[in-house]
């Protein structure tokens, strides 16, 4: 299992971290998904690629990049 953690600037609530956690937690082989409105990342462990991870993030509505 791999954790990726990404920028995702978007974040400002429960809903926005509802929708990220729904979206990217329904992928195949996600072991967990942590989102973090304050610090504006999205932390996610499991075996799914980087480009299913981030569309799923795309299809909640946000745009992910690579943290720093």
């Amino acid at each position: 299992m791999t954790e990726t953690t990404y920028r995702v600037p978007g974040i400002s609530c429960g809903h926005c971290k509802s929708a990220i956690e729904t979206e990217v937690g329904a992928l195949a082989g996600i072991e967990s998904v942590v989102v973090d409105i304050d610090a504006k990342q999205v932390a996610v462990v499991g075996s799914a690629s980087d480009d299913a991870v981030r569309a799923a993030i795309v299809e909640a509505g946000y745009e992910a990049d690579p943290a720093a």
